[in-house]
């Protein structure tokens, strides 16, 4: 199998049901990954060894691992997480042995290419950013005597829990110089995907990156968006998927978008959203993309046959 060249960018469990629903559409697929996670076992080996955190580059490196028993095995040992109170408590072996391969090579994507290799990944890993990076935001609603003071928030897995609401996020450092390969993959694909996942932790952060925006912006690849099947939980309570496209309108007002992808679950007005994606540029598709009986879950059979209906019918480069 063949078919369009696809670079998506997101992190976590988010991306990684994005590539799972992509491997049956095409294997031409870049997943360009956020490098902001500062929590867990990725926040402790960055600390430790200064590196970027692994965790969500090791996840999406096993989303597309090769459907083999030797490809499962191995994705299997990379998400194998240690038990225990002691040094290894809590570490994934697959972020072990990223860091281990990122001591043997000078070039970061050398140890992720290598891993992929062994997995017999049908797709390629890249870091969003060359640098660690950390995650800031205002956050109003946190002082019950005064709901609209807002608080400084800091850290990707603070951000990613706070109960109050999200004003403004940034990078720390503001100007991370972007991967190269990954500006590349951009501007060479014939779509790019964003989201679903955490939206300001892990989605919203590749457009703070400015050669990461610039690059969406003039690729001539078209662009997808693709709303989380609960769009008011977590870092975003409260937030409708109009709210989630008036934000992505307010970090990046020059992006131009060709489709939102939504469940039905997440559409309250439909003549509304659509309205907001035009705005965009974007047309909206409503279709299942979620488990029938987990509705918080992507169907990687239903979100597959979503992709592919948009990616090869809208005929890849526009």
């Amino acid at each position: 199998m063949s078919g369009p060249v696809v670079a998506a960018l997101g992190g976590g469990h988010g991306l990684a049901a994005t590539l799972t629903a992509l491997r049956y559409v095409t294997d031409e697929i870049t997943a360009i990954v956020t490098v902001a996670d500062d929590g867990g076992s990725s926040g402790r080996l960055r600390d430790e060894f200064g590196v970027l955190p692994p965790g969500d580059l090791r996840m999406a490196l096993a989303a597309l691992c090769g459907e083999s028993e030797w490809g499962h095995t191995w994705r299997d040992v990379l998400q194998h997480r240690f038990e225990g109170d002691g040094p290894l408590g809590g570490h994934a072996l697959g972020n072990l042995l990223i860091v281990a391969l990122w001591e043997l090579h000078d070039d970061p994507v050398a140890g992720l290419d290598l891993v992929a290799r062994l997995l017999g990944a049908k797709g390629r890993v890249l870091p969003m950013a060359a640098v660690p990076l950390a995650i800031e935001a205002d956050v109003s609603g946190l002082d019950p005597d005064d709901p609209t003071a807002r608080r400084l928030v800091s850290g990707q897995a603070q951000v990613a829990v706070t109960p109050g609401t999200v004003e403004a996020v940034r990078l720390v450092p503001a100007d991370p110089p972007a991967y190269p390969e990954s500006v590349a993959a951009i501007r060479s694909a014939d779509w790019v995907v964003l989201g679903p996942g955490s939206w300001f932790t892990s989605v919203m952060t590749h457009l703070l990156v400015p050669e990461v925006r610039e690059a969406l912006e003039v690729t001539r690849a078209r662009r997808m968006l693709v709303l989380n099947l609960d769009p008011g939980s977590g870092e975003t309570a409260g937030f409708s998927a109009e709210r989630h496209l008036e934000t992505f309108a307010e970090l990046a007002p020059r992006l131009r978008l060709d489709v939102v992808l939504a469940d039905p679950a997440v559409v309250e007005d439909a003549t509304s959203l659509a309205e907001h994606c035009a705005r965009l540029g974007a047309s909206l598709l409503v279709t299942p993309v979620s488990h029938r009986d987990r509705p918080g879950e992507h169907d990687p059979l239903r979100f597959a046959a979503a992709l592919r209906d948009v990616v090869t019918t809208a005929g890849g480069r526009p």
